[in-house]
């Protein structure tokens, strides 16, 4: 009895820390998008790569453990190789097709990968959790549909759409090889995932020669809020998986898109589309139905 007591107190430790994780994603995610419409979005996702070394640099002496281990670090940087390549696929994907199918397109498949991975390592929720998860994926789609416009309605070509399904699953396994580290290795994953990821868009942006293209002073400033938020979400995914199962925080993270939606209603004055106000319902649905799992 005391055993289910405590498993369950590890999931709902987990839930609340992934809902926290999505809320960062998707703040960070409008944060850059914002920086991005100054400054070259290579530039923006090389200078957030370094903010959020910082935050990972003043975490690690708390949330760090005893120390790393190659295998941590080792898997951590797998993982900074798929999610830097998976980022400057996102980039292009987003420059040749229309982002109200590349952005839900990419979410999904962020979220499938880990979805699916975990079952394959042998995670079994229970029914409500597989409930849960369909909801949420439900939901994603939902808020990452955008009202059909002129400027929207051209169809990608299928190279777009596969190149977006690749980006959302380089992504996904971004959080499987996080997740891979184990439970002890803590926030050092983190650190073998930077010394790959902000190399690698480095030599990206050095030879598109816009590695230190910021237009002004506030730009840089909310590049480094954009990766400040970015790294809170991976410490926070991180201590996500730590708790409880991969299927399930990775059901949740993938909701991240409502808080983007919202940050843009309340900011830009974008109105919510009816589908996207019933995303938000839906989301609001799972985490209710992943709490009581």
């Amino acid at each position: 009895m005391w055993v289910v007591a405590e498993r369950k107190e590890r999931q709902l430790v987990a839930i609340v820390l992934a809902l926290s994780a999505a809320a960062a994603y998707g703040s960070a995610d409008f944060v850059g998008g914002l920086a991005s419409r100054k400054t070259p979005p290579v530039a923006v996702a090389f200078g957030a790569q370094v903010g959020g070394l910082g935050l990972l640099l003043l975490a690690l002496p708390f949330l760090g453990g005893g120390g790393p281990q190659p295998r941590d670090l080792m898997m951590g940087a797998v993982a900074g190789l798929f999610g830097g390549v998976g980022l400057m696929g996102l980039y292009r994907s987003l420059s040749l097709g229309p982002m109200s199918i590349v952005a839900p397109v990419t979410a999904l498949s962020a979220s499938l990968v880990p979805i699916f991975a975990g079952l394959l390592l042998g995670e079994r929720p229970g029914p409500v959790s597989y409930l849960a998860i369909g909801v949420s994926l439900l939901a994603v789609t939902l808020i990452t549909r955008e009202p059909g416009s002129a400027e929207h309605s051209a169809r990608p070509t299928r190279s777009v759409i596969l190149m977006a399904l690749g980006s959302g699953s380089l992504f996904g396994l971004f959080f499987v090889f996080l997740h891979q580290a184990g439970p002890e290795a803590r926030l050092w994953p983190l650190v073998g995932a930077r010394m790959v990821s902000i190399p690698l868009l480095f030599v990206l942006a050095h030879r598109q020669a816009v590695a230190r293209e910021w237009t002004t002073a506030s730009t840089l400033r909310s590049v480094v809020v954009s990766g400040g938020l970015d790294m809170a979400a991976n410490i926070l995914y991180l201590l996500a998986v730590q708790q409880g199962m991969l299927s399930v925080v990775a059901a949740i993270i993938g909701l991240y898109p409502a808080a983007t939606v919202l940050l843009a209603q309340s900011h830009l004055d974008e109105r919510l589309a009816k589908s996207q106000m019933a995303g938000l319902g839906t989301a609001a649905t799972a985490a209710v139905l992943m709490a009581i799992a």
